[in-house]
């Protein structure tokens, strides 16, 4: 049997992913992703002693150029409901990003 390396992704996934979603819907956090602001998850992956600082700076790289796939980690294990409210409040980060204006995002 190959065991395939665990990546930050599945490391996200593994330890935050089921207390991301039990605690319920986190419109700040989304924002805070959308935003690019991942110091508490590059902290988390940096404290953990299973990745090199050079796997943390490339994991953080690729959120800054995918925001979305850490949240995905996120919701890795979350219901279709759950999932659907996390889309809807990216989908309007996203609209409201594009269109440039401060437009408030209503919540989910």
């Amino acid at each position: 049997m190959n065991a395939q390396p665990m990546t930050c992704g599945d490391y996200v996934t593994a330890t935050f992913a089921r207390d991301f979603v039990a605690e319920g819907f986190d419109h700040d956090t989304v924002e805070r992703i959308h935003r690019g602001l991942f110091d508490e998850w590059t902290h988390a992956l940096a404290q953990s002693g299973l990745f090199s600082n050079g796997t943390v700076a490339a994991t953080l790289d690729s959120w800054q150029d995918d925001p979305h796939s850490l949240l995905s980690a996120l919701l890795a294990n979350a219901d279709e409901i759950t999932l659907k409210r996390y889309d809807l409040v990216w989908e309007a980060l996203e609209r409201s990003a594009h269109a440039g204006a401060d437009a408030v995002v209503e919540y989910a």
